[in-house]
C-alpha cells in the first residue's frame, strides 16, 4: 500500500517520529520499527537538500532506524550476551518519551504565557513591621573563638570610647529649669500693693507676696524697679543696706491694670 505524505516543517527527527506514531495510533512501547521506518524513508526521501545541517539530524535517525530493523530481523541467539542486549527499540523509545515530555512542557509554558499576557501585578511590598525586623543576635556565634583576655580588651575599649564622647566641661552643667516666678504677675501684684498701702518698705512687699525666697526676692526687686522705671513709684535709701523707702506716685483712686509690655513701650519712648 502506498502511503503519500504532505511534507511540514518538523522541530527535528523525534518529532517526525512522534507525528507519525500518533497519525498511526502506535503503542510507544511496541513500535512496529519496519513500519515506521518506511515511512520515515519517504518523508526524508522528499525533504531535499534546503538545508544540509538539518538534513544530516534526520540522516542519523534514519540510519537508526535501519540498525533497529536490522537488528530485530536477525533470528534471536541464545546466549548470554543477547540476553542482556534486551530489545533494541529500548533506548528509542526513552528518546521519544523524554522529547514527548518536553515538547508537552513547553506548550504549557507558553499557555502560561498567553493568559499572563492581559494581567498586571503590583510592585512587591513588604509590611513595615517586617521591613523593620532585625533578627536576635546569636550571641554564642558572635563569641565564638574568642578568649577571656579578648573579651576584656574589647570591654575596656568601648569604656575608651564612652569617656572620649563626654565633655568634660558641659558634663558638670546642672539642669537648667525655668522658675515658676512671672515678672509681669509680680510688678501687678507690686503695684496693686502699692495702691493700697501708699507708702511701705520694700521688706514689707516681699512678705506681702507669702514667699521670701531668693528668687521671689529677686523678681520682686526687678518689678520694683520696672514701676520706677515708668514713673509709677518713688524709691529711697537713706543708708547702705538699709531698707527702701517706697511711695506710690499715681493719684488715689487708680486701679487700671500695670502691662509689662506697655511699661516698656513708654520707656522707650
Amino acid at each position: 500500500m502506498e502511503i503519500s505524505f504532505k511534507l511540514e516543517k518538523f522541530e527535528g527527527p523525534l518529532d517526525l517520529l512522534l507525528r507519525l506514531i500518533e497519525k498511526n495510533k502506535i503503542d510507544i512501547f511496541d513500535i512496529p520499527i519496519e513500519t515506521i521506518t518506511d515511512q520515515y524513508l519517504d518523508y526524508v526521501r522528499q525533504m531535499g537538500t534546503e538545508d544540509l545541517d538539518v538534513l544530516s539530524d534526520f540522516l542519523v535517525m534514519a540510519a537508526t532506524l535501519l540498525d533497529i530493523k536490522s537488528r530485530m530481523l536477525l533470528p534471536p541467539e541464545e546466549s548470554e550476551e543477547a540476553e542482556e542486549e534486551g530489545d533494541p527499540r529500548e533506548e528509542l523509545v526513552r528518546r521519544l518519551l523524554e522529547y514527548k515530555m518536553y515538547r508537552y512542557l513547553s506548550r504549557e509554558l507558553l499557555l502560561c504565557e498567553e493568559k499572563a499576557a492581559p494581567r498586571v501585578f503590583r510592585n512587591p511590598s513588604i509590611p513595615k513591621p517586617v521591613a523593620r525586623y532585625v533578627p536576635p543576635v546569636n550571641l554564642d556565634e558572635m563569641l565564638k573563638g574568642l578568649t577571656a583576655e579578648e573579651l576584656g580588651d574589647l570591654y575596656r575599649q568601648l569604656l575608651r570610647r564612652r569617656a572620649s564622647r563626654i565633655d568634660p566641661v558641659r558634663s558638670g552643667f546642672g539642669t537648667i529649669r525655668r522658675e515658676p516666678v512671672s515678672l509681669e504677675e509680680t510688678v501687678g501684684a507690686v503695684m496693686r500693693f502699692a495702691r493700697r498701702q501708699r507708702h511701705f518698705t520694700f521688706r514689707q512687699a516681699v512678705r506681702e507676696g507669702g514667699k521670701s525666697d531668693r528668687i521671689h526676692v529677686v523678681v520682686a526687686f526687678l518689678a520694683m524697679l520696672e514701676l520706677m522705671k515708668v514713673g509709677k513709684i518713688r524709691l529711697t535709701q537713706d543708708k547702705l543696706f538699709d531698707d527702701m523707702e517706697i511711695e506710690t506716685i499715681e493719684p488715689e483712686g487708680a486701679a487700671e491694670e500695670v502691662n509689662l509690655e506697655e511699661m516698656d513701650d513708654f520707656a522707650d519712648e
